[in-house]
């Protein structure tokens, strides 16, 4: 009963977000900005190649490096981050990992993505609860082009976003079954809406959270600036668009072509408002920069949100970070530096 439940109250979302479309509300800066200093957090083992994405979950963290050579994902006590276990090896045999695209925790199992493989797995407690082990593995719907990120809505429902160009999101089912589509992207360029959607959604990608206890879910386009805001609960969709406007690119072959920015780097949803990692780089300063040999990587600035969408604080930090993952309770930002041997930042914020 209750994943018919669920399922109907999807498609009532669904249709009442393709009812009201929405513009795109634009603001200029931020009241306030603070400079923050950030302090390393020193570990006693494992060294990464691109520590990516930062999830913490009571008194333990998880740490995922896009481009492992041997696993995936680090797991380490919280938040003294001595080491525990290394999970997802990355390798060809069935039960290894061949990418890595996000990590989320869901109660006491750790779900990541593989989207090589097309692959949703699940890691769950040993049957002593002292460490993590491969559970379960959903393959996704061939309907699902090359998922890129995911977001766990409830035990039975994943949200992952569309790169067809059709939608913004798909709703796939614990078994991998494409369920529905919702929303569309809140493009002002009508040209590629009717001629080249797929690159649309490419040159859309964006970065995704979801918080069960309020119920937004927040995207942030890795190119230009924008920020979308679903209330999964009231069915509300809000759109912000900052100063660098929509993402900026050319078509070339069927393939979007970036011509703007780097916008965002990651986004995380707490109970009260929304923080996103942003670059605001062009790609001819970041071009010029790697011939010069600075391959510097990540964002200085984290802006805050409401969970309406009203900007409230820009955070300039001192190091470029990728990942962050916000303690509200505490004040603290943990984030990931992929530029430094010692990546773990800490910024308090009170």
């Amino acid at each position: 009963m209750k994943t018919y439940t669920n399922i109907l109250i999807i498609v009532l979302f669904v249709s009442a977000c393709a009812s009201v479309p929405e513009k795109g509300v634009t603001y200029e800066d931020f009241p306030v900005t603070e400079k923050l200093s950030g302090q390393t957090v020193p570990l006693d083992t494992t060294v990464f190649r691109f520590p990516y994405r930062i999830r913490v979950q009571g008194d333990t963290v998880a740490v995922l490096d896009l481009h492992a050579s041997e696993h995936f994902i680090q797991l380490f006590h919280y938040p003294d981050f001595s080491y525990i276990v290394s999970l997802g090896r990355h390798g060809d045999s069935p039960e290894d990992m061949l990418s890595a695209e996000n990590i989320r925790w869901n109660e006491e199992s750790l779900w990541t993505l593989d989207a090589n493989k097309s692959q949703l797995i699940r890691y769950g407690l040993s049957l002593f609860g002292d460490s993590l082990f491969r559970k379960e593995v959903v393959s996704l719907d061939k309907e699902i082009l090359r998922a890129l990120d995911f977001v766990i809505y409830d035990d039975s429902t994943f949200i992952i976003p569309d790169y067809s160009g059709e939608s913004r999101f798909c709703w796939v089912d614990r078994k991998g079954r494409l369920l529905c589509k919702m929303g569309e992207i809140p493009s002002t360029n009508e040209e590629a809406l009717r001629q080249a959607r797929p690159a649309l959604a490419q040159a859309w990608r964006s970065f995704i959270d979801y918080n069960p206890r309020n119920g937004i879910l927040a995207a942030v386009t890795q190119l230009g600036e924008v920020l979308e805001i679903y209330n999964l609960k009231d069915s509300t969709h809000v759109v912000r668009i900052g100063p660098h406007g929509e993402p900026k690119f050319k078509v070339a072959e069927g393939y979007g072509i970036p011509t703007g920015i780097m916008g965002f780097c990651d986004v995380h949803v707490t109970d009260n408002a929304i923080y996103a990692v942003f670059q605001g780089r062009t790609f001819k300063k970041i071009t010029e920069a790697v011939q010069e040999g600075d391959m510097t990587d990540g964002g200085k600035y984290v802006y805050v949100f409401s969970l309406i969408g009203e900007p409230l604080r820009k955070y300039e930090l001192d190091h470029s970070v990728c990942g962050i993952f916000v303690n509200g309770k505490c004040g603290v930002i943990v984030a990931t530096d992929v530029n430094k041997d010692e990546p773990m930042v800490e910024y308090r914020l009170e």
